[in-house]
């Protein structure tokens, strides 16, 4: 019993306990294989490798909208309220998909429990957009905006991308302040170039309150305010095309001073471009880890035509 006692008033095994604890709960968040989305023309494949090797400050979200939610329950209540446009959105969800790629600054295994906040505050709106739209809009992203400026430490931030990709290909997105994505043409072997008027971006989550949300009167903010979010609508035109969604880490991966992206990730994809979107992504995996050591977590999210 003194031993035990010992152990448990030693700080830092008490420190060491509570890590540890906090670890297994991050991991409750990572996505499982069978949460990746399944689409008729559409192969997903992402994950996250952390520097830390255990959980960090990068998060990937999916919903599979016809796997998650019970789409034909809410397309009755729906049609029992009179709501025609609710049933109309309702039905759509059933043939597209969204993915969120989040990225809290820093790489520590706590960072991870803003990405779980948010992983959290996410899931409960979405529930609640779709009963009211029947799908999920933007004010949401307004809605977890505010809740963030109005209860997260300064110093701390979020970038988000969050995209719907559906069975025709068109991939909107909405982006606060992360790297906007790429789109490999499997036609041309190359990255295609994309006008900047289709990467509208807006501050990290948090930073700056919304201008368009019913209770902007109740805040102050001396640095102003965030405008309404807006969307940004691509295509991926061609079979065997591939969209890539990813975090700084990514971006900002170098040997000495070399970058990786984008050309050595352009390589990279070219060399695999007619597999699937798993073993794309591991393929990349595997180059980025040749290439150097990493200095930040990096996520990456292949969304392939097939």
């Amino acid at each position: 019993m003194k031993q035990a006692q010992a152990t448990i008033t030693d700080p830092l095994a008490l420190l060491t306990g509570e890590l540890k604890n906090f670890q297994e709960i991050a991991r409750y968040i990572v996505p499982l294989p069978g949460e990746i989305p399944i689409l008729q023309g559409i192969d997903v494949y992402g994950n996250t490798m952390p520097l830390n090797g255990v959980v960090g400050g990068d998060h990937i979200l999916y919903v599979d909208f016809k796997k998650a939610y019970d789409l034909d329950a809410r397309i009755k209540q729906a049609e029992a309220a009179g709501r025609p446009e609710v049933m109309a959105h309702l039905e759509r969800c059933k043939t597209k998909a969204g993915m969120a790629l989040m990225d809290v600054s820093g790489h520590q295994a706590t960072d991870a429990l803003l990405a779980a906040m948010l992983h959290q505050a996410f899931l409960l709106g979405s529930l609640y957009e779709l009963d009211m739209f029947g799908n999920i809009t933007r004010r949401l992203f307004e809605n977890l905006n505010m809740r963030f400026y109005q209860s997260s430490i300064r110093y701390k931030f979020i970038t988000m991308i969050y995209g719907e990709i559906d069975e025709n290909a068109k991939f909107r997105f909405l982006s606060a302040a992360h790297p906007p994505p790429v789109v490999f043409s499997n036609r041309h072997g190359r990255f295609m170039e994309v006008s900047q008027d289709l990467c509208t971006s807006f501050p990290p989550i948090g930073t700056l309150p919304s201008k368009d949300v019913i209770d902007r009167s109740t805040t102050d903010s001396v640095l102003g305010f965030k405008e309404r979010y807006r969307l940004n609508e691509w295509t991926l035109m061609g079979a065997g095309d591939i969209l890539l969604l990813y975090t700084d880490g990514l971006l900002e991966h170098a040997r000495a001073d070399e970058p990786y992206f984008p050309h050595h990730l352009e390589e990279t994809v070219r060399t695999v471009k007619h597999e699937s979107a798993r073993n794309i992504f591991e393929t990349i995996k595997k180059s980025v880890l040749d290439f150097g050591p990493p200095s930040d977590d990096i996520s990456i999210v292949v969304i392939k035509r097939t």
